[in-house]
């Protein structure tokens, strides 16, 4: 089985900083496409980046687009740089794992394996 397990949120201002960490175990994890999604009591879960097996091609929501950055060390962690932070950012952030393609996807359906999802919040 794979287990993904989030660290790194917390309580920022307004235009500050975060950088959250997956760490991830579990067969040919590295051949495994990562994610990260985040939901907000009352509203969807909400792709928030993605990027490929071989960490070559990333993908991100256009809200987040130019503030956040998705990187991984293959071997063992994921990684979500967070800049620029803005209340709207205030969510439960999970990381996620594709199995199957190892490719980028925006579908929440197309991943296999969550975490058990950090708290950030940003206040204004």
């Amino acid at each position: 089985q794979v287990q993904l397990v989030e660290s790194g949120g917390g309580l920022v201002q307004a235009g500050g900083s975060l950088r959250l960490s997956c760490a991830a175990s579990g067969r040919a994890f590295s051949s495994y496409a990562m994610g990260w999604f985040r939901q907000a009591p009352g509203k969807e879960r909400e792709f928030v980046a993605a990027i490929s097996w071989s960490g070559s091609s990333t993908y991100y929501n256009d809200s987040v687009k130019g503030r956040f950055t998705i990187s991984r060390d293959n071997a063992t962690t994921v990684y979500l740089q967070m800049n620029s932070l803005k209340p709207e950012d205030t969510a439960v952030y999970y990381c996620t794992a594709e199995r199957d393609t190892g490719r980028v996807s925006v579908l929440r359906n197309d991943y296999d394996y969550w975490g058990q999802g950090t708290q950030v919040t940003v206040s204004s």
